[in-house]
């Protein structure tokens, strides 16, 4: 399925920018947030202006899939950059991989094939979508994003690096569901692209979700990012996609395979994120750094 060669690919080059933009990040102080500094100073990293590159194509992959395939199957099969970011660390940080980062791999991709087998999710009507029902959705899910991205600014280190990757996946679950929208649009011609509001959402929208990366990025390891990055992702995208859209998935039995399904990637996510292999050479554990009362304040 041409979808699925769409969304494997971009989870590849998500995973390229990951390696790319923290290898760039952890070169610069984390005395600044959210600026236009902040990026400023990145822009003179070789390895993140290079992330930059990998992440717009990963963007341009994934609404190509979007555009061939239902949110509920293309979302999950992007859970496959973590493993991704495993095998490019080691290659570009030089870290050793053993056994267990393979173990958690295999387990993952097991529990992708587990999870959409057991969904089988089929496509629904995305331009019938009421304006209303996009509005509730958006705003509910952007009221969590806001609400986890204070919290997150109230703590230090692990703490923040982890509620700030769960804003992030989120905040891609959401931009996802607004490519959907742009995508369906261009059923009726590339004059019907730019009338429809889900573009210019998406010219505003990913930005914002551009610089979000960068401050979560710089915040901490990727042992306390990435797991919440990584797994928000799919499942706020299942959730547009079964309430807001109309995207249907099996039910009755095939639920336990379901939750059997996410809870090995998650499982898996969680063991794959902990390995110092996505952290590389120079990445520093959340033990090695101050504990939040040690932190100052």
């Amino acid at each position: 399925m041409l979808s699925v060669v769409f969304a494997v690919l971009a989870a590849l080059a998500n995973a390229t920018s990951s390696v790319l933009q923290r290898k760039g990040a952890r070169r610069q102080s984390e005395d600044r947030s959210m600026s236009l500094r902040m990026l400023w100073d990145l822009a003179h990293e070789p390895p993140w202006l290079a992330g930059v590159v990998a992440i717009l194509t990963g963007f341009v992959l994934q609404a190509a899939a979007l555009a061939t395939g239902p949110i509920t199957l293309i979302q999950p099969l992007l859970v496959t950059e973590l493993g991704f970011t495993l095998v490019l660390s080691r290659l570009l940080l030089r870290a050793g991989v053993h056994a267990r980062e393979w173990s958690a791999a295999a387990g993952m991709t097991a529990g992708i094939a587990l999870l959409l087998v057991s969904l089988r999710p089929r496509s629904g009507d995305v331009r019938a979508v009421p304006l209303l029902e996009w509005g509730l959705a958006g705003g509910v899910t952007l009221a969590l994003i806001g609400a986890l991205i204070v919290v997150a600014f109230r703590k230090h280190y692990a703490h923040r690096a982890a509620y700030l990757g769960i804003a992030s996946g989120m905040y891609f679950g959401f931009l996802a569901a607004l490519v959907s929208g742009m995508t369906a649009a261009f059923a009726g011609g590339i004059g019907a692209v730019f009338g429809a509001w889900q573009t210019y959402a998406v010219l505003v929208v990913g930005p914002l979700g551009f610089v979000l990366l960068q401050n979560t990025l710089r915040a901490g390891s990727l042992v306390a990012s990435q797991p919440g990055l990584t797994l928000a992702n799919p499942l706020v995208s299942i959730g547009w996609g079964v309430v807001v859209f109309g995207e249907q998935v099996r039910g009755g039995g095939w639920i336990a395979g379901q939750v059997i399904g996410a809870a090995l990637i998650a499982a898996c996510t969680i063991l794959l994120a902990r390995s110092p292999v996505l952290q590389g050479s120079e990445g520093a554990t959340e033990e090695d750094e101050p504990s939040e009362e040690q932190a100052p304040r």
